[in-house]
């Protein structure tokens, strides 16, 4: 073999699970941060400015005064310019287009993390054995997060002023999974690093119980901010002056009400976050039972912050920037529960 050829070749396989790990760590903190300003998308009601998806050209703005004036013509045939904005100026309009063209730059991001060193990885044959199959399925589950989001949006294109809250929680929940993917993975990765002979984790039936429990209020979270739910009270621990709030509309039934009821929603999601939080102390007493007193620590940590967050939300009339705390804390809440579960699902070599 000549000297080019043995440059061009890729090298003879030599897995690197600590250096995959490390990647993989820092593309969750990536769609923690693109949690975040989904969360300031939605509040600053700016999800629906970008009216097309263009997943190769949209990569820029309009680059000229033109180019900003039809982007505003597209977004004036919607209901929520009609109904909601009718007036807007050019400069507002810049503004909301701002976080949604950010949010979806972002999500671009994350699938170039992921496909790009993937591609590497591979190419150097540094994977470990097992662990292709599983990387790719992560990388799939970013291009089929955009297209939820483009399906999302679509919702609200035409006879709605906003999106569908179903289709949001889709989206939220599937950003989520995708952040407990890579956790997940990323320390089984770590294990295998630090004793070639590690196996994966396996979900237990209790973290199977725990993360039903949290799905739940994941999904009641995002059905309140897409029902925008989160004003319907601003008081704490009633609702408007009642444990159980006036204005529940039964007329639909029960179903109907249990998802699409802003004052229902609200106040399960309120209350089912004391199952969520001691399903999750729960976890931490196991953790702590096992040696992992800092992991149980942290866990505990985090819950009592996203629930002083969620509380500070109601009672500041869903302030900005506490709302959007509370999202990302959400986010970070299920990467230290999905660690916890990891240390309690592992088995011996």
């Amino acid at each position: 073999m000549t000297h080019a050829s043995a440059l061009s070749a890729p090298a003879a396989r030599q897995p690197r699970p600590a250096a995959l790990a490390r990647w993989l760590w820092a593309v969750a903190l990536l769609v923690i941060i693109v949690v975040g300003v989904g969360g300031i998308t939605r509040l600053t009601e700016s999800g629906l400015s970008i009216t097309e998806w263009r997943p190769v050209s949209g990569v820029l703005p309009p680059l000229s005064e033109a180019g900003w004036v039809a982007e505003f013509e597209k977004y004036k045939q919607i209901p929520e310019y009609k109904e909601i904005n009718l007036g807007m100026t050019l400069a507002g309009f810049k503004a909301i287009f701002f976080w949604e063209w950010l949010h979806r730059i972002l999500g671009r991001l994350v699938g170039m993390a992921l496909l790009v060193p993937l591609a590497w990885y591979a190419w150097r044959r540094a994977i470990p054995a097992g662990y292709g199959p599983r990387l790719l399925a992560l990388a799939a589950l970013v291009g089929l997060q955009g297209a939820i989001g483009w399906w999302m949006v679509a919702s609200g294109l035409e006879y709605r002023t906003d999106v569908s809250h179903f289709r949001l929680a889709t989206h939220l929940l599937t950003a989520l999974f995708l952040l407990g993917g890579l956790v997940w993975t990323a320390r089984d990765l770590d294990a295998l690093a630090r004793d070639p002979e590690a196996r994966p984790a396996r979900l237990t039936g209790p973290a199977l119980g725990v993360i039903a429990i949290l799905f739940v209020q994941l999904l009641l979270g995002a059905w309140v901010a897409g029902l925008n739910a989160g004003y319907v009270a601003s008081t704490w621990p009633s609702m408007n002056d009642h444990f159980v709030p006036e204005g529940i509309d039964w007329t639909g039934g029960a179903w109907l009400a249990f998802t699409n009821d802003p004052f229902l929603i609200h106040f399960l999601h309120r209350w089912w976050s004391w199952v969520a939080a001691l399903a999750l102390l729960l976890l931490a007493r196991a953790l702590s039972r096992q040696g992992a007193r800092s992991e149980a620590r942290l866990l505990v940590a985090v819950v009592a912050a996203q629930m002083l967050l969620g509380i500070w939300t109601v009672v500041s009339g869903v302030s900005m920037w506490v709302a959007v705390w509370h999202q990302v804390t959400g986010a970070i809440l299920v990467a230290t529960a999905a660690a916890g579960l990891h240390r309690l699902g592992r088995r011996p070599a």
